[in-house]
């Protein structure tokens, strides 16, 4: 069949080698090809089983009922006469299975979940070892590369024995009944397979718990939610970048030196992702005495109309001699004014402790991949075919009742995850609050605005809208997997409610996509600000007499004074280094992303609906996702 052609932009699946990487491919469109050589291996499994069946084997959803009803024993005829005569027992047995067996509700997940259920499906069925027909991984392909995705509704799965609700709804459209998308519009699946010009299967033996019996649901939205946080953490190390270097903040605690003392991956990760980021700004580290803080605009603020046009004043306050005691080998370094960055050391912990936090979500991430990249190659449905095992004395050595359906070790991965995307979202938020907080953000405008009249609320709102984010992310991060509730009859008496809690995650991550896409909204605002601010303070030493720049620091001696002539030659010295000096500006990366945001979210010089720009910074965070 076409699916087995080679097809140098499909990916192959072999059952051994799918990648995290080329779920998220097909998840967005790519087709598939299945390997001629493990399909061979496949149908030499199939032949097997159907050979055991010919003995008269019992087999365990083979030859017996599901579940509780797996003391049930098929007959070799009909107790009663009225099913279909053309439809064998074994026939019968899976494609009920199937039928009723699709039962989730709920809104339907969205297309690239579903799809990358199918190839996950597909890709674990093709290890040879669940009893499935060639012909019928064949139709599977088929269908998805036609472009038809089955109706998946989202709530229904307990995660073991595995996924057994949602794939049911993946693999009733095989059957020409349940609903499929195709071509945008939503239809009876035996329509969608006849208007891709396919055509409905029979299930034979096993099939139908093979189809069913797995982990692909959680698996795939652990795929894409893990291809989703590798984005999302990177982006959270740029917006704490662009945050850092808005405040004019320090980059001695991400030195490499200072993480080999402490060498969690993630945090040495994150650790060298800031540093590059901010390699070349001359905004982070800046002296104390270049920062002025901003102060509200005056008429009188400016002496020349062009930077009368700025929205906000500047200003310092002198430090007086007899108030440096104890200091003096401060001020041998810095020059003795207070301005907007604070005479500390070290910056706040949702600044300084980035790395500590960012890495270890980047730890909580890596451990969800390492337990994606088995899964994806691994058999998860029951029981177990072994045709070629050496040494099987009894059918029982080769067909094996086992529990690889259980969801557990992708849920608790997931659990970790789930609780590391409110902590993300939570010193993101902290980040953009100490932005907007006049009392913390190191001398920029209240709330991000200039307001001189009184009337703008800036920033304000945006940071409420990242804290009933943050609050409802930590609500729903109690981990799914803590309440197990048995099932069929407690035969399957502990599952893993991984379903539920791959879904919570996915959700979860687009939620702590809105809140980095407000902290990077509220940081480039900033960083415009803490720039302009500054280069407001050389044009003005550069332009303006001693006089006039000596009238924007506060606390001077007046004259006659002691102290006066000393006032003077410092403010000239603080005014000479400005004047000198060659610009201030952001870390390379951090201005190129400054640069491509600004491109669809203009600076907020005046109060403007915001709802707009808002939309336009998610937007811009989905298109990072999207790439």
């Amino acid at each position: 069949m076409a699916t087995t052609v080679p097809n140098a932009t499909a990916v192959r699946l072999d059952g051994a080698s799918l990648t995290r990487e080329q779920v998220v491919a097909v998840a967005r469109g790519a087709s598939v090809v299945l390997d001629a050589a493990q399909l061979r291996a496949v149908q030499r499994t199939a032949d097997f089983l159907a050979e055991q069946v010919r003995r008269q084997e019992p087999l365990y959803g083979v030859s017996t009922g599901f579940g509780s009803n797996a003391d049930r024993l098929l007959g070799a005829h009909r107790l009663r006469g009225d099913g279909d005569a053309g439809t064998t027992l074994h026939e019968e047995l899976q494609e009920n299975l199937i039928t009723t067996h699709a039962v989730c509700i709920g809104e339907p997940f969205p297309e690239d979940v579903v799809r990358a259920m199918l190839v996950i499906r597909i890709n674990t069925l093709m290890k040879g070892h669940s009893g499935v027909r060639s012909s019928t991984l064949e139709a599977y392909a088929a269908m998805l590369n036609a472009g038809i995705v089955p109706v998946v509704p989202k709530l229904g799965s307990v995660g073991a024995s595995g996924d057994l609700a949602p794939l049911s709804h993946l693999a009733i459209v095989l059957l020409g009944q349940g609903e499929a998308f195709f071509r945008g519009e939503r239809l009876p699946g035996g329509e969608a397979l006849k208007r891709a010009g396919l055509s409905p299967i029979r299930l034979s033996y096993k099939e139908g718990l093979a189809l069913n019996n797995g982990t692909a649901q959680m698996l795939a939205t652990a795929v894409l939610c893990a291809a989703r946080l590798e984005t999302l953490v990177d982006l959270a190390d740029r917006c704490a970048a662009m945050t850092i270097d808005a405040f004019a903040g320090r980059r001695r605690a991400f030195d490499a030196h200072v993480h080999a003392l402490r060498p969690h991956p993630g945090q040495v990760a994150s650790a060298a992702n800031l540093r590059t980021l901010l390699d070349s700004s001359t905004l982070s580290d800046i002296a104390y005495h270049l920062v002025p803080r901003a102060k509200p605009w005056l008429p009188s603020s400016w002496p020349n109309a062009s930077l009368a046009a700025l929205s906000f004043d500047i200003g310092w306050d002198w430090v007086p001699a007899d108030q440096r005691h104890g200091r003096e080998r401060f001020y041998q370094r810095f020059k003795p004014f207070r301005g907007g960055k604070k005479h500390q050391p070290q910056d706040s912990y949702s600044l300084r402790c980035a790395p500590q936090v960012h890495g270890a979500v980047r730890d909580a991430l890596a451990q969800l991949q390492r337990v994606v990249d088995v899964e994806l190659n691994a058999v998860t449905d029951n029981p177990l075919i072994f045709p070629d095992l050496e040494g099987a004395k009894h059918i029982e050595d080769q067909v094996v009742s086992a529990g690889h359906f259980h969801g557990m070790p992708i849920a608790l991965a997931m659990s970790y995850v789930k609780a590391a995307i409110p902590v993300l979202a939570s010193i993101s938020e902290r980040r953009l609050n100490k932005l907007v907080d006049p009392a913390t953000n190191d001398g920029l405008p209240a709330f991000l605005s200039g307001n001189e009249d009184g009337t703008d609320s800036g920033y304000m709102i945006v940071q409420y809208t990242a804290a009933a984010i943050v609050n409802d992310l930590a609500s729903r991060a109690h981990p799914a997997t803590v309440y197990s509730i048995p099932t069929s009859a407690n035969a399957e008496d502990h599952v893993s409610m991984g379903a539920n809690e791959g879904r919570h995650v996915l959700d979860m991550s687009a939620d702590l996509a809105k809140v980095l896409a407000l902290e990077l909204m509220t940081a480039a605002q900033a960083l415009d600000f803490r720039r302009d601010m500054i280069e407001a303070a050389r044009r003005l030493a550069r332009e303006a007499d001693l006089a006039t720049f000596a009238s924007k620091v506060g606390n001077a001696p007046p004259d006659p004074h002691p102290q006066r002539a000393q006032f003077l030659a410092e403010c000239d010295a603080l005014r000479a280094e400005l004047a000198s000096s060659q610009g201030f500006a952001p870390g390379r990366e951090v201005a190129d992303l400054h640069a491509a945001f600004r491109a669809k979210v203009a600076f907020l010089g005046k109060d403007r609906a915001l709802d707009g720009d808002v939309a336009a910074a998610v937007d811009f965070v989905e298109a990072l996702l999207a790439r």
